[in-house]
């Protein structure tokens, strides 16, 4: 398995796995996410894969076919009264195919986004996961801590 830069011929299978992070997502929150969506058209993948700010990074099996992806921004945190200038990697959403898991692929592209990361300067890598999402456990073993909490009422 390799990881490398997502190319256009990755669409196909990255609105596969789109889907497929978008159902567990729907079945965990219903009420916000819509199952049978995608968070991206096959344009808005094209477009993404045209922007540097916004690397798509895919794990690949011995024949090129995608096991998974990170989909990352670099995000510039500029300074402020009381917080230094700093950049991050924002992983927008990481996905292993469902036949793919238990294989490492994972954790593959999360070393090779913090890899990325350094190289490019970043100081952090952080996302966002929803509470009750298994991917949770993943990312302990990683080794992220949680930042902060966000909290809701639902009215």
């Amino acid at each position: 398995m390799t990881v490398r830069n997502a190319r256009e011929k990755d669409i196909p299978k990255m609105i596969e796995l789109l889907q497929q992070v978008l159902e567990i997502h729907a079945a965990l929150q219903p009420n916000i996410f819509l199952s049978g969506t995608t968070k991206y058209s096959v344009e808005e993948l094209k477009e993404l894969l045209e922007d540097p700010r916004k690397p798509i990074y895919v794990a690949v099996d011995e024949e090129d076919q995608v096991l998974g992806y990170a989909f990352c921004q670099l995000i510039c945190h500029e300074k402020s009264a009381n917080t230094r200038e700093y950049n991050s990697i924002y992983i927008d959403d990481l996905c292993v195919d469902e036949t793919a898991r238990g294989q490492h692929v994972g954790e593959a592209l999360f070393l090779h986004v913090k890899e990325e990361g350094k190289a490019l300067g970043c100081y952090d890598i952080n996302l966002h996961v929803w509470e009750g999402n298994d991917a949770r456990k993943f990312y302990d073993k990683m080794g992220m801590v949680p930042l902060y909490t966000s909290m809701q009422t639902v009215l």
